[in-house]
C-alpha cells in the first residue's frame, strides 16, 4: 500500500504544480506547498517522538538546510518556474535522469559503478538529449519558451547534488526530523527569493478550487515521504525503487488526461528512452541479498 501511495502522490505531484502556477507565482507555490508539508511532518515527529526527535548536531543542522536549499529550494523552485514553459509530463521525464546524475557524481568522487549501470547512464544522456533538444512543447501555463528544458536539467542537477550531498555528511538520526527541516528551510528560501523578486499573491484573486490544489500538493508531499518510508519497510528495496521510473509515466498520463497536455514523437521517443535507462540503472544497482541479509539502502531521496 505505501508504494501505491508513492506512486499516486509522487507522480501527480507536477500536476498540482502545473495547476497551481496558474493562480500563483511559482516560487510562492512552491514555498506554501513546503512550509504547510514540513510544519505537518513536524507536528507527526513531535507527537511520536517528542522534542527528543528533532536532536541533532550543528553539523546534522546544517547538512538538512543545506539539503532545503538544494532540494526543495533549488530543485523544485527551479521546476515549478520551468513548468510555465514546459508541460508538467515533460518536466517529469526531464527529472527521471537526477538517478542517473548522481551515477556521474559517485564517478567524479571515486566510486567504480558497475559496467551495466554506466550503460544505462549513457542510454540515459541520449534520452535526455533527445529531450532537451526536441523544446518545450505545448502545455506550459504561459509559453513554450527554449529554455524551460534547460532550466529543469538545472534543477535535477541541484537535486541529484543535494541527495548525493546527504549520503556524504552527517545526517540526524531522525529521517523525518530531517526531511521537517528540509522542506521548512525550502519553503523559507523560496519565499524569500520570491518576495525579492517582485513576486506577489492576491489572495481575494485566487479561485477557491487553487487552494484545494494547494493543500492537494502539500498533502502529496508529506503523505508521498511518509508511503516511501512505511513502504521500505515492508517491500524490497529494488521493488521500491521502482518509483523512479513508475511516477514519470505516470505524470505524462496525468497531463494528458486531466490537463490536455500534447507531446511530440520526439518528446515521446526520449522519454522513453530516459525511462529505460532509469529501469537499467535500478536493475543494476541492484544487491543480491545473502542468506535474507537484505538490500543495500536506497539514497535519500528528496521531498517531492
Amino acid at each position: 500500500m505505501g508504494l501505491v501511495v508513492v506512486y499516486l502522490l509522487w507522480g501527480s505531484v507536477f500536476l498540482f504544480t502545473r495547476l497551481l502556477i496558474t493562480d500563483v507565482p511559482p516560487l510562492l507555490a512552491g514555498a506554501g506547498r513546503f512550509l504547510v508539508g514540513g510544519a505537518g511532518l513536524g507536528v507527526i515527529v513531535l507527537a511520536s517522538a517528542g522534542s527528543g526527535g528533532f536532536r541533532m548536531s550543528a553539523r546534522q543542522l546544517g547538512t538538512s538546510m543545506l539539503a532545503g536549499l538544494l532540494l526543495p529550494a533549488w530543485g523544485n523552485g527551479l521546476v515549478g518556474i520551468a513548468q510555465t514553459q514546459v508541460p508538467s509530463g515533460i518536466a517529469a521525464l526531464l527529472l527521471a535522469v537526477v538517478p542517473l546524475l548522481i551515477v556521474l557524481l559517485r564517478l567524479a568522487f571515486g566510486d567504480r559503478p558497475r559496467a551495466a549501470t554506466l550503460v544505462g547512464v549513457a542510454v540515459g544522456m541520449l534520452g535526455l538529449a533527445t529531450l532537451v533538444l526536441a523544446g518545450s512543447g505545448s502545455g506550459g501555463t504561459s509559453g513554450n519558451a527554449w529554455w524551460g528544458p534547460w532550466l529543469v536539467v538545472l534543477a535535477g542537477v541541484g537535486w541529484a547534488c543535494g541527495t548525493f550531498a546527504t549520503t556524504r555528511m552527517a545526517v540526524p538520526p531522525n529521517p523525518y526530523a530531517m526531511a521537517a527541516v528540509q522542506m521548512f528551510t525550502g519553503g523559507v528560501i523560496m519565499t524569500v527569493v520570491g518576495v525579492v523578486s517582485g513576486a506577489r499573491l492576491d489572495v481575494a484573486a485566487v479561485p477557491a478550487s487553487t487552494w484545494w490544489v494547494w493543500l492537494g500538493a502539500a498533502l502529496s508531499t508529506l503523505g508521498g515521504f511518509s508511503g516511501y518510508a512505511i513502504a521500505l519497510r515492508g517491500l524490497p528495496v529494488s521493488t521500491v525503487a521502482t518509483y523512479a521510473y513508475v511516477n514519470p509515466v505516470l505524470a505524462v498520463v496525468l497531463g494528458i488526461v486531466v490537463a490536455g497536455e500534447r507531446f511530440s514523437v520526439l518528446q515521446l521517443v526520449g522519454g522513453l528512452v530516459v525511462v529505460l535507462a532509469v529501469v537499467l540503472v535500478v536493475a543494476a544497482e541492484r544487491r543480491p541479498s545473502d542468506l535474507g541479509a537484505g538490500e543495500e539502502p536506497l539514497p535519500d531521496v528528496p521531498p517531492r
